[in-house]
């Protein structure tokens, strides 16, 4: 999208007025019980509005209308063609509003407006998109029988889909669970984090004025251990994809547990390396590469690449320019296009990674550059970033995802060292590896214990491949490509006997 200046934004933002009531079978309402709870600007620390505090009571009403629409088979029924026609709407309409919705994601979460613009201008409508393209591109399977007998392999919608989202990429995120969600013919219920939840909203009235049948997609805005749990432990609706940390992660495979066994879709937290092997030039692009798998978004990204494995040869030289590069990045306001990074997304969370700068300074860890105060603390929930030298892989702060601006150089001496070194975690979400020699590139690419590994360049891949980790990084679902859609897909074998001969 075209970038406009500052002003323009902040006129978009005066005049914006987002329902901030849940979105319940196909109309805006308040919670049952009257509770609201504030979302607030963290750049400012103004409210922006108060929203409707959903508890279980609602998530029972939501999932009612859910599973009647699923049972009617408007959607879930519908001929693919129906259903690709409505999210192809739905992706002109993102299309048509992303400049309000990109403002209103960047003032409650802090991002800054160009990367806003970028994900709803562009890749959010393109996800609806992808998937309504694949729906009537979906097959099923024969197999090999006598005469006697035809065998049908289907896939059919798995139900009534729920669907738990992060605060770092709000609008992202909920398009790549529910892109396939409904193009599967799921019906939804959708928790978005209690800090971001005015654009998912906001993309349930777009969806309803794309066509989607009432009941189909709705949004219950609310806390974790609320309506969160509600719908972890809700014996109808049918399954869980949720985005955030391992810990909630675990409270949802429990929940399941408790109740009817839902299967669960986790994609969850990391500790991604960024390795740079002693063959590798360090140049203008590795740099940045390097600055940006650590602080994008602030840091506030679960495959950001905080752990930064350099090889002794070139430590010097990577360190140096790191530190320069980073110094330039500038921090303040989000509706500002020339804004690198904004605010944290609560104090709360500025508190949490400031505990991490305490703990990586009082283990050993060398400041390189702390820039944590450079915007001042007048108003909002800034912090600016930290580089830190000197790293050892038992320190803190290399093993806790910091989820915040921190970049932490741990020199090794091999490739094995950085390859042991890369894989001593818990987590297994993403890694970068920098390398001049294919074979090198290969050799580590097989052995990382890992989602997604990228050569030569920080990446996450695109849509068309699947996002997800191993170990406490996920489950074995998948985000993203057609991947995704075996979540909200089972098959069935369709087994026909037949008796006729004719002579």
């Amino acid at each position: 999208m075209t970038e406009r200046n500052t002003a323009h934004y902040q006129e978009i933002a005066g005049r914006l007025s987002p329902s901030s009531k849940a979105f319940i079978d196909g109309r805006f309402v308040a919670a049952r019980g009257g509770a609201t709870f504030e979302t607030c600007n963290p750049a400012t620390g103004e409210v922006i509005a108060a929203v409707a505090h959903c508890q279980a009571e609602d998530v029972d009403i939501a999932t009612a209308s859910a599973r009647r629409v699923f049972a009617d088979g408007a959607w879930s029924r519908a001929a693919p063609e129906a259903r690709k026609l409505v999210l192809l709407r739905l992706a002109d309409l993102v299309r048509a509003n992303a400049e309000d919705l990109a403002v209103l994601e960047s003032l409650e979460s802090g991002k800054p407006i160009r990367d806003c613009l970028r994900e709803i201008g562009e890749e959010v409508p393109n996800t609806f998109q992808w998937y309504a393209e694949l729906i009537d591109k979906t097959f099923g399977k024969v197999a090999a029988t006598g005469e006697a007998a035809l065998a049908m392999i289907v896939r059919e919608p798995a139900g009534v889909a729920g669907l738990v989202l992060p605060w770092n990429f709000p609008l992202l995120m909920a398009a790549w669970k529910l892109a396939p969600a409904l193009a599967s013919g799921c019906s939804t219920v959708v928790k978005p984090a209690e800090q971001t939840s005015l654009t998912a909203l906001r993309l349930a009235e777009l969806a309803s004025e794309a066509g989607l049948p009432d009941g189909v997609l709705n949004v219950l805005p609310g806390m974790g251990e609320t309506a969160g749990q509600a719908i972890g432990r809700h014996p109808d609706i049918d399954l869980v994809s949720f985005t955030g940390s391992t810990e909630v992660g675990a409270h949802f495979l429990r929940y399941a547990s408790e109740s009817n066994l839902k299967p669960v879709g986790l994609e969850m937290g990391g500790k991604s390396p960024f390795i740079v092997l002693d063959d590798a030039e360090i140049s203008d692009d590795l740099v940045e590469n390097a600055v940006t798998s650590a602080f994008w978004n602030g840091g506030q990204n679960c495959s950001a690449n905080m752990r930064q494995i350099v090889a002794m040869k070139v430590r010097d030289e990577f360190l140096d320019r790191v530190v320069k590069r980073t110094a330039q990045l500038r921090i303040g306001d989000p509706l500002d296009p020339e804004t690198d990074m904004g605010p944290m997304v609560s104090d709360e969370q500025r508190n949490r990674v400031t505990g991490y700068l305490e703990s990586g300074r009082a283990q050993g860890a060398r400041t390189a550059l702390s820039l944590a105060e450079a915007h001042g603390r007048a108003s909002g929930s800034f912090l600016g970033p930290t580089v830190f030298d000197d790293v050892t892989p038992q320190m803190t702060i290399a093993r806790e995802e910091i989820f915040g601006p921190v970049l932490g150089v741990i020199p090794v001496g091999s490739v094995e060292q950085a390859l042991q070194t890369a894989n001593d975690t818990v987590y297994g979400l993403h890694a970068t590896i920098y390398t001049r020699d294919l074979d090198k590139a290969l050799f580590m690419a097989r052995r990382l214990a890992c989602g997604t590994v990228s050569v030569n360049g920080f990446t996450e891949g695109d849509l068309k491949t699947p996002f997800g980790g191993y170990k406490r990084s996920g489950s074995f679902a998948r985000d993203k490509g057609v991947e995704a859609m075996d979540q909200y897909l089972q098959t069935k074998t369709i087994w026909i006997t037949t008796h006729a001969r004719w002579s």
